[in-house]
């Protein structure tokens, strides 16, 4: 549809301290390292879009509203069954954590690395987990990923001690460069007795040689008067460089190297192991468990292969950074959106790509298919499958702001969020006047509304922040709207959104892309009066929108 541009997943040097395999600490500070592409095929639709490539400068001053940090009201009235939900959690998040789930000692690459056969399973069920050492033993510890008292995880299991051995290389598809390999199960991890929610199993080499993570969600079987935690799976491997390769570049940096498919056989290389889960969703879970919301937990896998998983749920919740999805899961959402489920988006660029899952040899759905400019070379698309490319493009072109209500609109961008209707019931409790702006929250990638794409009508923009993304004047929108069903539809127009809750201090040590305490309670505040809404039913008809799309932007 329009001219093919440049991709605009480069990558951000991390912060001071951060290792991308090791390290002290998680790397929840910065936005990823991210691999870069030159020309993953970003296409202008006819609306003016264009993409920005070069990283973007830090702008804003101090953020001029004091909003002090929110209490935890109670939610609204909710469902017999999310009432006992919610106590659930909250009895869960009652029990003791452990702060000493975090790895002190990530060790020298490929020191300890693995991987789980399932990218989830149902609470009872078993998993292989496949591990790679140059120890002799390690052992496995799995921490349920919550709040409990500020620890954020708390241990549920702990294997015996297991022998270890070095693995082989990885493998490397030559018509695809699709990375895998075909390590042996080290063990089977039995989930019985664990509680739904999303795990980070740690291990842990002889002799101190070193730690990593492995990711896995116990979900939920069923979601209704739950509030469902998405686990954006797809874009947690899209963006996995293990093996040299992901899907914006291979060994030469360059996009024309790229991996056409990604498995999940094989190890996250980021966050020391855990992808990107650690920085765009552990804050969100902690807050909305923290909050003692009824909870369901599932992946963008299950989400597509499970036509009824949101019947009767609350809200769909996706989070900071939730970028591929098939047309199965697109269907699905859309679908409870229209039977009046809430949906969040806590991030930006969300269904973006469209992709194809395919089996690998250990399982179901463990490979994800995004060919983007070279659709046409995909062995699926010539059998008639759907393009795997861009959803605003053609072939099949459905942009995502008919789901979303904002729309893609560039990347790098470093600004100020800056509050336009103060008034609005989403910014109840936070203090924030009229042109407050709240430094670095509007970064790296960011949404706005375009009605030059299908926009559903009535939608209201809160925040309306300039950004200049390479020279290009433009704006991110935090915006919410109301399907016919009284579904409400939230997106928040930023990619730091989820980062931004735990942000404190002043900004000065650089950490969470140097956002202040302020934001941190300006955007916890708006956070947990969304996710109490949600959860009390269809917020479009609690809360019914006025549409300011032409007092905002000047235009119809």
């Amino acid at each position: 549809m329009g001219e093919h541009r440049r991709d605009p997943k480069r990558s951000e040097e991390p912060a001071a301290g951060h290792r991308k395999r090791g390290g002290s600490r998680p790397g929840r500070r910065t936005f990823l390292g991210l691999a870069g592409g030159a020309a993953a095929g970003i296409a202008a639709a006819g609306a003016g879009l264009a993409a920005c490539g070069s990283d973007g400068g830090s702008k804003g001053g101090a953020a001029s509203a004091a909003v002090a940090p929110p209490e935890a009201p109670a939610a609204g009235p909710a469902s017999p069954s999310a009432t006992a939900s919610a106590s659930a959690a909250q009895k869960e998040n009652d029990k003791p954590g452990n702060p000493d789930w975090r790895i002190g000692n990530a060790g020298p690459d490929r020191a300890i690395e693995g991987w789980a056969d399932r990218v989830s399973v149902l609470p009872g069920e078993k998993f292989g987990l496949h591990v790679s050492t140059t120890a002799p033993g390690y052992r496995v510890t799995a921490y349920r990923m919550g709040y409990y008292g500020g620890a954020r995880g708390r241990q549920v299991w702990q294997s015996d001690h297991l022998p270890g051995s070095r693995q082989s290389a990885a493998t490397v598809d030559k018509a695809t460069r699709m990375v895998s390999t075909d390590w042996p199960v080290g063990t089977t991890v039995d989930t019985t007795g664990w509680p739904e929610g999303s795990y980070l199993l740690r291990l842990d080499a002889d002799g101190g040689a070193g730690q990593r993570y492995v990711p896995v969600t116990v979900r939920s079987a069923a979601t209704a008067g739950k509030l469902v935690v998405v686990n954006a799976v797809a874009t947690w491997q899209a963006y996995n460089l293990w093996g040299g390769y992901n899907l914006y570049n291979g060994p030469t940096g360059g996009y024309p190297t790229r991996s056409l498919v990604a498995s999940f056989d094989r190890p996250y290389d980021t966050y020391d192991g855990a992808g990107l889960f650690m920085v765009y969703e552990t804050p969100l879970i902690a807050l909305a468990e923290k909050l003692g919301l009824p909870l369901a937990y599932t992946t963008s896998t299950d989400l597509a292969g499970s036509p009824d998983l949101l019947k009767g749920a609350l809200a769909v919740l996706s989070l900071g950074h939730d970028e591929y999805w098939s047309p199965e899961q697109r269907a699905h959402v859309a679908a409870a959106r229209d039977a009046g489920t809430n949906l969040a988006v806590l991030g930006a660029n969300c269904c973006f790509r469209r992709v194809r899952y395919e089996p690998s040899p250990t399982g179901p759905d463990r490979q994800v298919v995004c060919y983007k400019t070279s659709y046409q070379e995909d062995p699926g698309f010539k059998q008639g499958k759907p393009a795997t490319n861009d959803y605003r493009v053609a072939p099949g072109a459905d942009p995502e702001s008919s789901l979303l209500g904002v729309i893609y609109d560039g990347y790098p961008v470093d600004e100020p969020y800056v509050v336009t209707d103060p008034d609005h019931w989403l910014f109840a409790g936070t203090g924030a006047k009229a042109g407050d702006s709240f430094p670095h929250l509007v970064g790296v990638e960011y949404d706005r509304v375009n009605t030059g794409f299908d926009t559903p009508r009535p939608i209201e923009i809160l925040a309306h922040s300039p950004v200049t993304c390479e020279g290009r004047r433009s704006f991110s929108d935090t915006a919410f709207y109301a399907a016919p069903s009284g579904a409400g539809v939230f997106a928040s127009g930023t990619m730091r959104w989820v980062e931004s809750l735990d942000a404190t201090g002043d900004g000065s040590n650089g950490n969470d892309h140097a956002m202040n305490a302020q934001t941190g309670a300006l955007t916890t505040q708006v956070t947990t009066t969304l996710l109490q809404a949600f959860a009390a039913g269809p917020a479009g008809k609690a809360h019914p929108p006025q549409d300011n799309v032409a007092q905002v932007y000047g235009t119809k």
